[in-house]
């Protein structure tokens, strides 16, 4: 068995997906051979993890000004990429041009300009990049990918698809560095590329044209203002202890050692109140796509509802398929601290999660599709397999989940476009959008 070597950059809560996959259940498949990031405490943090987790010591650690020497040193096969995603495209080009290949957490990239930079990296050094899409590896996800390869409603008009993210998930891209778009691209593109590229991959098409409006309606100082809230979180006041929008960093240590703890080195807050000035991200958006295939696709993304999960329903010549998932909800780095404040505990109301896939054919009765019960893990059971496949190999896979540079491209294309579409208040063709950037165009429009 060839066993990998892997180095990681950037240390956040989401990098201890990867951190534990090889420290625990894949570590006979790959060894992680050095961490990187931009703030000091927040490495030293996963190395007093390692130590009292898994009995590692002393695990080499690199600023980010000394990314290359830690390629040159380690020399990995591959680098993970799980920092900041205005950052993705840097990292991935630079471990490139060091001879690895590149892992990189969702979204590939924030902008066209940051992708096409990525495509010159791979067309140059001729390196791999893979993007980690893990709703599709969710069974329930995936069963509907297999009905529809089997034509069950034939072929597809038009789609609808809600997704609702709740006041305890939804907000907390409200307190942290996603709330400035140049961060993160906006949801349209940090979250939303997740639901794009299931459309993509359900539809087996790419996006043509997309039309979008959406604004900052609920979360926001103004906002706040005009529904008469005048107190909210700010560290250190009583409003903090009674307002249900509260993180409080200091009850979690995982929180504590990652940012409480690591703000005087960068100044970075994962705390800040949702009700503050300075988010430039909008937390509802409705969206047209048509896609290359002529289906039509109409897309609403709510960052404020009292429940979480998404609706899907597909229209084809042959029926109707219709997809509810109600979503445990989950914020980052929270390992749902039971200190925590939650709006939904307070309302007594306790998610459980479920779905249900129904099809309605024409001139017959409906029926319920079965669905795997072994649903265990983040995003809907698809974490763990992600990761079986990324570091065992995927082995035959007839629903195409494995996603590279292309998929990765396609799937933030829509939300870009969605972002030009609100500025403009225009419709965009993609094929336009990305006409002077050579590289990406030529690859979207093959």
């Amino acid at each position: 068995m060839n066993r990998k070597s892997y180095c990681l950059v950037g240390t956040g809560s989401r990098s201890f997906m990867y951190i534990d996959a090889l420290f625990g259940k894949y570590s006979k498949y790959g060894e992680l051979k050095a961490i990187c990031d931009s703030n000091p405490v927040r490495t030293g943090y996963v190395e007093s993890y390692l130590q009292k987790s898994y009995n590692i010591d002393n695990i080499p650690r690199y600023g980010a000004a000394d990314f290359e020497k830690m390629i040159d040193e380690q020399k990995p096969d591959t680098v993970i990429v799980t920092s900041m995603d205005r950052t993705h495209h840097d990292y991935i080009v630079r471990a490139m041009k060091a001879g690895c290949d590149v892992i990189t957490e969702k979204p590939m990239t924030i902008d066209s300009e940051k992708a096409e930079h990525i495509y010159k990296g791979i067309s140059e050094t001729g390196k791999q990049l893979r993007v980690t899409f893990n709703y599709r590896y969710a069974p329930r996800n995936s069963k509907v990918k297999e009905l529809l390869q089997q034509r069950v409603i034939g072929n597809i008009k038009s789609v609808h698809f809600e997704w609702l993210l709740d006041t305890s998930h939804g907000a907390d891209y409200f307190r942290r560095w996603h709330r400035d778009k140049k961060n993160s691209g906006g949801l349209m593109v940090h979250k939303s590329t997740h639901h794009f590229d299931l459309m993509n991959w359900w539809l087996e098409s790419a996006p043509s044209r997309v039309y979008a409006d959406g604004s900052l309606v609920f979360y926001g100082k103004e906002n706040a203002e005009s529904r008469g809230v005048t107190e909210f979180y700010d560290r250190g006041t009583d409003a903090n202890i009674t307002d249900p929008f509260a993180l409080h960093l200091d009850h979690q240590e995982r929180n504590r050692e990652l940012y409480l703890n690591a703000e005087k080195e960068d100044g970075y807050r994962r705390d800040q109140s949702v009700f503050s000035q300075g988010i430039s991200i909008e937390d509802d958006i409705s969206v047209i796509v048509k896609y290359r295939n002529k289906a039509v696709m109409s897309y609403h993304l709510t960052a404020y509802s009292p429940w979480e999960g998404y609706r899907v329903c597909f229209n084809g010549d042959k029926g109707r398929l219709e997809f509810e998932v109600i979503e445990n909800a989950y914020i980052s780095g929270d390992d749902m601290d039971p200190n925590r404040v939650d709006i939904r505990e307070q309302e007594g109301f306790h998610n459980k999660e479920s779905a249900k896939i129904t099809v309605h054919p024409h001139w017959e009765e409906p029926y319920e599709v079965a669905i795997k019960a072994d649903d265990e893990g983040g995003h809907g059971g698809g974490d763990d397999r992600l990761l079986s496949d990324i570091f065992v190999g995927a082995g035959e896979d007839p629903l195409g989940r494995a996603a590279n540079h292309v998929q990765g491209a396609k799937s933030i294309l829509t939300g870009i476009a969605a972002n030009h579409s609100m500025r403009s208040e225009k419709p965009v063709d993609i094929a336009d959008m990305i006409l002077h950037y050579p590289a990406l165009y030529k690859s979207f429009m093959s």
